[in-house]
């Protein structure tokens, strides 16, 4: 039986550009699903067929259970949507434009009232509830944003890089509410740049590159697919950085899912993914100081999911996305 969030085949193309290509989802009820890629590689496309703002060229979705193509406005009555810039309007308070959203979901206006005031308090914006939304800074519409996203409760919600913008203190305080949100049942479909929000938050990522999925599975797994370990080393002189890196290649994984040693030259940091653990260690500090390397810092981690994204996309994931780009690049 297909999830709350259910996608085959889903192709989309804007002139010459194919956004998606072929995209299978399937989420399943009352679960987070982490959808990242690098920029341009189609999740914001991806998110707006799934809550109709986009028709696909071909495939089929569905959400809670109902048609995308066939019953629109059904599915938008059943979902929650935060897009990757805030949409408020500018001239009405903080709590005028939740109560707003609330009368459009036909919500009495009683509980309107009382629902935006819940959400002024959680998403700490009830000292600036009564003034107009152009007033606020960017982190204070984003969240009015994601309040209004919340207002009737829905059973699925999509988050579009809900976080950009946010200070840790808000990061941290949203996480918390979307742990709520599924503990109470509610389905996530969520896109993300930051890594350790996916880690924390998603029972399964799906990893999205030039518009299709290439990998999908837990935190653990993908991580499991780059090797067990990673030798880190920051050199303190930057001509030693080649030196260390031959080094360091000597010990690396082989195969194709490795990545040999890379390099962070403004850092002076190299990373390298082992199997040997402390006493591998051992050994390349030996060598490093065999040759008169000087290391600044050096120890052994576990792979993270950035790792998973420099052995499956080639690069480190970046901080904004170039979906809409492409769109109007396209049009």
């Amino acid at each position: 039986m297909p999830g709350a969030i259910y996608a085959e085949g889903l192709v989309k193309n804007f002139g010459d550009v194919r956004a998606l290509d072929g995209v299978d989802l399937d989420v399943p009820e009352s679960t987070v699903l982490g959808l990242l890629g690098p920029n341009g590689a189609g999740k914001t496309t991806t998110v707006r067929v799934l809550t109709t703002l986009l028709s696909p060229d071909s495939g089929s979705a569905q959400v809670a259970g109902i048609d995308v193509l066939k019953h629109p406005n059904t599915v938008r009555r059943s979902i929650g949507l935060s897009g990757q810039f805030a949409a408020v309007d500018e001239y009405l308070t903080g709590r005028e434009n939740l109560q707003m959203v609330g009368q459009l979901y036909q919500m009495s206006a009683r509980d309107a009232k009382r629902r935006a005031a819940e959400l002024l308090e959680r998403f700490n914006l009830a000292d600036a509830a009564d003034r107009t939304a152009k007033t606020y800074s960017g982190g204070m519409r984003r969240r009015l944003d994601l309040a209004a996203a919340l207002v009737v409760s829905p059973p699925v919600m999509f988050m579009d890089e809900p976080t950009t913008g946010l200070d840790p203190r808000n990061r941290q305080s949203l996480w918390e509410v979307i742990e709520e949100l599924v503990a109470g049942g509610t389905t996530l479909l969520l896109t993300t740049q930051y890594l350790e929000e996916a880690d924390r938050l998603a029972h399964d990522i799906a990893v999205v590159d030039h518009g299709k999925v290439i990998a999908r599975g837990t935190s653990d797994q993908l991580k499991a697919q780059t090797g067990g370990e990673r030798i880190e080393v920051v050199v303190h002189e930057r001509d030693r950085i080649s030196t260390a890196r031959g080094i360091l290649e000597r010990h690396a994984l082989p195969g194709p899912a490795q990545d040999g040693c890379t390099v962070e030259e403004h850092t002076r940091k190299l990373t390298v993914p082992v199997a040997g653990g402390a006493k591998l260690l051992a050994e390349v500090i030996r060598e490093l100081d065999g040759e008169g390397i000087e290391i600044d810092d050096i120890g052994l981690r576990r792979p993270t999911l950035d790792d998973v994204f420099i052995s499956l996309t080639g690069h480190a994931a970046e901080d904004e996305t170039a979906d809409d780009e492409r769109e109007e690049a396209a049009k």
